[in-house]
C-alpha cells in the first residue's frame, strides 16, 4: 500500500496537491490512523475539526471525519476557521483537533495540521511520523459502535477570549487597514477587531481560497505592496497582514514601511515583561539581536530555538515561557496554550499604539537596532556539502563563534549569519544580520557566493 501514499508528511503538517496527492481517500485514512495514534496516547476521544476557505477543505474534512468516526472516535466539526480559532477550541475543550489549510501555499494546495488535547504541537518527532506508517501500511477497522460528528460554532468565544488576554487602557481612535488576502483573516477579523471602535479598512475580506488579488503570504514583499499603499492613501495608523489561515501576521506602520517581525517581539515581550518581571520569553535563532537585548534590559530571559513551532511550543512548555516570537510572523503565548496566533499578536500591537501618542514607528523605534537580510533562499544540489564548505570557512576565523543548533549559524561582535536547509524544499535558507547596512549586504553577498558557488 506504500507505494500509493504520497511523500507529504512533513516536519511539522501534511501538505501536497489537491487531488494528486491530497485526496478524500487519503483524508479518509489519516483520519483513521489519527484516531488510533489518540488511543495509543490515551487521548480524549473526541476530535474538533477546521476548515479554511479552499476550494477542496470541506470535502477533505468530511472524509477526515468519516476516517476518525470509523474508529469510534466522535468529531466536533467547528465549520470555517483560522489555525488559531483551532488551537482555541483544542485549548479550551482539553481536546485534540485536526485544521484543513495549507496556510499560504498556492490554490492548488491543501494541508492537515494536528494538535492533541489543550493545542499541544504533533510534529515528526512527537505523532507524526507514527500516523504516516499507520497510513503507508494500511489499518484494520475496529469492531465498535461508529463515532458520532457534531457541530458547534466558536467564533465569538475564540473573540472573546482573545479580548479578554489584551486590555485596551487608551481612547486613542484609530484607523487601521488590514489585508485577509482572501484568506481566514476575512472571517475572523470582524469578529476581533471591530469591537475596538476603530475605523477598520478592509482589503480582499472575501473568502476565495483561489487568491484572486495576491497570494496570502505576508513574507513575501510583492504581497504586502497593496497593504502598503492603502495605509499611505488612507492615512491610516497601522496595516496588518495575514496569511492564508490567520495564524500569522505582519505589520506596516504609518509611512507605508514592513515592520521587521524581531521588533514586533521584541514590542510583545515588553509588554509581557511588565506584567510578569523575570519571566522567559523564546526567540527563534534567527530573531533579530535586538529581541535579546531587550529582554535582558528589562530583566527577562532570553532562551533560543530552532525554527518551528513544535520546536518552540515544547521549550515553552519545559522553561515555563510567557511568551515566544519567529521571524516568520508566528508569535506565541502561554495564555493561549502556547499557540501562535496572529490575532492576538495584532490585539497587543494595537493596545501598545492606543495607549500611546506616537506612531508605530516611533514606538518600534527603540527596538530597531541593526540591518537584517531577510530570509534569502537559493536552490542547491546538496545543502549538506554547502554548509559544511562554510563550516569549514568561518570556523577556521578566531573571532567566530560557532554553533549548530539549527543549520550554522556564526556570530561576531558586529555580525551574525545562520543557514540551514529547507524541511520541506531543495532550498538553503541564509540569514544575515549587521550593525550597519553596507556590512550586512556585504557579508549577505560573500556568503550568497559561496553558496552559489
Amino acid at each position: 500500500m506504500s507505494e500509493n501514499i504520497p511523500d507529504i508528511f512533513k516536519a511539522y503538517d501534511i501538505r501536497g496537491l489537491v487531488d494528486d496527492e491530497i485526496s478524500p481517500d487519503f483524508a479518509f485514512a489519516v483520519g483513521l490512523a489519527f484516531a488510533r495514534f489518540l488511543e495509543i496516547e490515551r487521548e480524549p476521544s473526541t476530535v474538533i475539526i477546521g476548515e479554511d476557505m479552499r476550494p477542496s477543505s470541506p470535502e477533505l474534512a468530511e472524509a477526515f471525519s468519516a476516517g476518525v468516526t470509523s474508529n469510534g472516535t466522535n468529531v466536533i466539526r467547528i465549520g470555517l476557521a483560522s489555525t488559531d480559532l483551532l488551537y482555541f477550541a483544542a485549548g479550551s475543550k482539553n481536546l485534540p483537533g485536526v485544521m484543513f489549510t495549507a496556510s499560504h501555499n498556492p490554490a492548488a494546495y491543501n494541508g492537515i495540521k494536528l494538535c492533541l488535547s489543550g493545542a499541544r504541537p504533533i510534529g515528526k518527532e512527537t505523532g507524526l511520523q507514527t500516523i504516516e506508517n499507520f497510513v503507508r501500511n494500511g489499518m484494520p477497522l475496529a469492531m465498535r459502535p461508529v463515532g458520532i460528528e457534531t457541530n458547534e460554532n466558536l467564533l465569538q468565544a475564540y473573540s472573546d477570549h482573545l479580548h479578554k488576554l489584551v486590555s485596551f487602557k487608551g481612547n486613542r481612535p484609530l484607523k487601521i487597514v488590514i489585508d485577509a488576502g482572501n484568506g481566514m483573516a476575512g472571517f475572523t477579523a470582524p469578529a476581533i477587531f471591530e469591537r475596538l471602535g476603530a475605523e477598520i479598512i478592509p482589503l480582499y475580506f472575501e473568502l476565495d481560497g483561489n487568491f484572486p488579488n495576491h497570494e496570502a503570504n505576508p513574507i513575501d514583499p510583492a504581497n504586502l505592496r497593496d497593504l502598503q499603499k492603502a495605509v499611505l492613501e488612507n492615512r491610516a495608523d497601522i496595516g496588518l497582514a495575514f496569511d492564508g489561515d490567520a495564524d500569522r501576521c505582519f505589520l506596516v506602520d504609518e509611512k507605508g514601511e514592513t515592520v521587521d517581525p524581531s521588533l514586533l517581539t521584541a514590542l510583545i515581550a515588553s509588554r509581557e515583561l511588565a506584567k510578569h518581571p523575570g519571566a522567559t520569553i523564546i526567540h527563534s535563532l534567527i530573531s533579530s539581536r535586538t529581541v535579546v537585548e531587550v529582554i535582558n534590559e528589562l530583566g527577562g530571559i532570553p532562551v533560543r530555538s530552532r525554527v518551528g513551532h513544535s520546536y518552540i511550543k515544547a521549550l515553552m512548555a519545559e522553561t515555563g515561557a510567557i511568551f515566544g516570537g519567529e521571524h516568520s510572523g508566528h508569535f506565541y503565548f502561554k495564555d493561549f496554550w502556547r499557540a501562535d496566533s496572529g490575532a492576538l499578536a495584532a490585539l497587543h500591537a494595537l493596545a501598545a499604539l492606543g495607549e500611546s501618542e506616537q506612531t508605530i514607528s516611533e514606538l518600534l523605534a527603540p527596538f530597531k537596532r541593526y540591518v537584517a537580510s531577510g530570509e534569502v533562499n537559493s536552490r542547491v544540489a546538496d545543502a549538506a556539502v554547502v554548509i559544511k564548505a562554510i563550516k569549514g570557512k568561518y570556523s577556521a576565523l578566531s573571532e567566530f563563534k560557532i554553533d549548530e543548533l539549527d543549520g550554522l549559524t556564526a556570530s561576531t561582535a558586529t555580525w551574525w549569519f545562520n543557514v540551514r536547509a529547507s524541511n520541506t524544499e531543495p532550498l538553503l535558507r541564509l540569514n544575515v544580520e549587521a550593525d550597519t547596512a553596507a556590512n550586512m549586504a556585504a557579508h549577505r553577498d560573500e556568503l550568497l557566493a559561496l553558496i552559489n558557488a
